[in-house]
């Protein structure tokens, strides 16, 4: 028997996004990314959290835990039979929809529906729902749209039943009153790999006094939705014929027609080349072969939508200019400068050069860069921040969502050219708030001399702003000497009461990188991850020095690797992105004893797995022997996020000397 194609609310917000998608989500021959997406992962699991904590502010509540439609239709409507009821995920089915609402409260023909988000929201500084256009803000949109949907299908199921849609919300302005309250909550998964949480025995009432969500009522906004939301761009032109074309055709399996533009970017089922050679299909390769006629060969010329911070995509693709070949200067809003920082505009050009081939190498403005590197004071320090942020807290008197830094890497480059890992600094003891020891531990690193600091990004002068503001509201008998040092070494936040810009304010490399440097093979991107094997396979310099196993020697000291080998080479010659060469965590035992120890990956070779991983540390069900294997993880990924910063350096370094010599 076939199991029915019910339009759920998963398949609803992929629908708002692309309606087209309904088609390919949830079949195994297209590849969804985002089912392997780390920092996708990390927040989802922060929501099951909080989807969980929820349920405990309702005492009366009663779950339906089955997972298969017709089971958890029958439970639902068995308890839906009382006057008064509270039910957690109860299933609501009618016609072609299936819903499982979070929380549904029903008290006589009274319903409240409750969607619980962990999105934070302060009656302080969040924006109001509805715009001054009388329309949905657009920060809020994806959670109206969400309720808006539910609201329709409980009221189709129960047409003439009041209902009020809620949203229950991370409320940041409220400060937890316990330690260890998000740890009360763990997450974990069933034999069929489900994910779920555990809530633990000592979670007490005190522990929920404090609520940290909030209840608010979403039906005005609601209201709104149904009135102008999905109106353009989609099979019908109103809110309910849409939702009843979106359930007709997920139902019938039938494509809607692809309507392809810039959204196409982020596109989850857009499978990789060795996916393809397995079998798999590309359903953004299928949409745009429909709408454009392309063929494979097509997909081999770079395209609109690879140009960075490009607003104008959806114009150029309706305008048939979607290849950056045909792109002009005209439809940049290209225009000369004299300065000799490179303009958003002459990046983008350079990269529509090199689609034309009129470009054929990167650009380096060796001048501009030495003249800067000539104002550095040495030794060099690059410094790296691994953070946190969840919506339930670790620990007492901190904030949903306040920032925690539980890590950094230190690498220092000396004035005759010698590397040398020389400091980090890691937090994995269960119930310690790291944030002030975190900056005593950074003063201790840099506090040595007077060398110029350099970061990749705003995350780390962003992250000290935070950590200030922790510092001046504590009763820290150094707070006052900690402050003084973060002010040394950053510029003020735009919503500090006071500024400054330190007087070793911390060098930012990523601006150096637009200013200054363009490689094609980074397709835009001026992330570290892109950049760094873009000038890798540029660099004879660091091929030949990182091909060797010096890394961790007397010639290139490290604090977690020895006689490592950071650059491998793959089969057409090419640099392997060296996050891809990160020694495995567990690389002692059989899978599945692995399986049993951890549910980490057995790399830990990116951010949003490493705050997984810290997540997961500040558990206390954990062996030793995973608490050190993650722990050895966390160093090792750090490490090469400060050392891929000296990589850059001194490839640029080398540039510079082997064109000025």
């Amino acid at each position: 028997m076939n199991t029915p194609r019910y339009l759920t609310k998963s398949r609803f917000k992929l629908a708002t996004e692309c309606p087209t998608k309904l088609f390919y989500t949830s079949k195994k021959q297209y590849p969804d990314s985002k089912l392997d997406d780390p920092f996708l992962e990390a927040l989802a699991d922060g929501g099951f959290q909080v989807g969980e904590l929820a349920k405990r502010y309702f005492q009366d509540g009663l779950d339906i835990t089955a997972l298969d439609y017709k089971t958890s239709i029958q439970q639902t409507n068995e308890l839906l039979k009382r006057d008064k009821v509270v039910i957690f995920e109860p299933a609501i089915q009618v016609d072609n929809y299936l819903i499982r609402v979070d929380i549904l409260v029903k008290n006589l023909n009274h319903f409240e529906l409750i969607e619980v988000k962990a999105k934070s929201y302060s009656s302080k500084t969040s924006k109001p729902f509805i715009n001054t256009k009388g329309k949905i803000d657009s920060e809020w949109k994806p959670y109206i749209l969400d309720v808006a949907f539910q609201k329709y299908v409980l009221q189709t199921a129960f047409p003439n039943a009041t209902i009020i849609p809620y949203l229950m919300l991370v409320d940041k302005d409220i400060e937890c009153h316990v330690d260890g309250l998000n740890q009360q909550f763990k997450l974990k998964k069933d034999e069929n790999n489900r994910k779920g949480v555990s809530v633990s025995s000592t979670l007490s009432d005190s522990d929920l006094s404090v609520k940290l969500l909030r209840q608010i009522n979403v039906d005005d906004a609601v209201q709104v939705a149904f009135e102008k939301e999905l109106t353009e761009g989609y099979p019908a032109y109103s809110f309910i014929d849409n939702i009843k074309a979106f359930a007709h055709h997920y139902g019938q399996n039938i494509k809607i027609a692809p309507v392809i533009g810039k959204k196409c970017k982020k596109c989850e089922f857009r499978a990789t080349k060795e996916q393809e050679t397995k079998g798999l299909k590309s359903g953004f390769k299928e949409c745009w072969k429909e709408q454009l006629r392309w063929s494979e060969a097509d997909f081999d010329s770079p395209t609109v939508l690879e140009l960075a911070n490009f607003r104008r995509a959806d114009k150029l693709i309706q305008e048939g200019k979607i290849k950056l070949r045909d792109v002009s200067k005209e439809d940049i809003g290209y225009s000369d400068s004299k300065a000799p920082e490179m303009s958003t505009a002459e990046r983008q050009w350079l990269q529509i050069e090199y689609a034309k081939g009129k470009q054929k190498k990167s650009m380096f403005d060796v001048q501009s860069m030495k003249r800067e590197m000539d104002t550095w004071t040495y030794p060099l320090h690059f410094i790296d921040f691994e953070t946190s942020s969840n919506a339930i807290p670790f620990f007492k008197g901190t904030r949903p969502y306040e920032g925690i830094a539980f890590q950094f890497s230190h690498h220092k480059v000396y004035e005759d050219g010698t590397v040398e890992h020389a400091n980090q600094y890691l937090n994995t003891t269960p119930k310690q708030f790291p944030n002030f020891e975190f900056i005593r531990r950074l003063k201790g690193a840099l506090d040595g001399d007077n060398g110029t600091i350099f970061r990749y990004s705003n995350h780390e002068n962003a992250f000290l702003n935070t950590i200030l503001k922790q510092l001046m509201a504590s009763d820290e008998s150094d707070a006052n000497e900690l402050c003084e040092f973060i002010k040394t070494i950053t510029t003020s936040s735009h919503n500090s009461k006071s500024n400054w810009v330190g007087s070793r304010n911390m060098v930012d490399q990523l601006e150096l990188v637009k200013k200054y440097y363009f490689n094609p093979a980074t397709k835009g991107s001026n992330s570290i991850k892109h950049v760094l094997p873009a000038i890798l396979n540029e660099s004879d310099f660091l091929k030949t020095t990182y091909s060797k196993p010096i890394y961790g020697t007397e010639i290139i000291k490290s604090l977690n690797l020895e006689n490592h080998t950071w650059i491998e080479f793959s089969e057409n010659g090419k640099v392997v992105d060296p996050y891809k060469t990160l020694p495995e965590l567990f690389d002692d035992l059989n899978t599945d004893d692995v399986k049993l120890l951890s549910e980490q990956s057995l790399k830990l070779n990116n951010g949003g797995l490493a705050l997984t991983a810290y997540a997961r540390m500040q558990f206390t069900e954990m062996s030793d022997y995973e608490r050190n294997k993650l722990t050895q993880g966390l160093y090792q990924y750090c490490e090469l996020d400060t050392l891929a910063m000296v990589m850059i350096h001194q490839g640029w370094a080398d540039m510079i000397k082997s064109q000025t010599e």
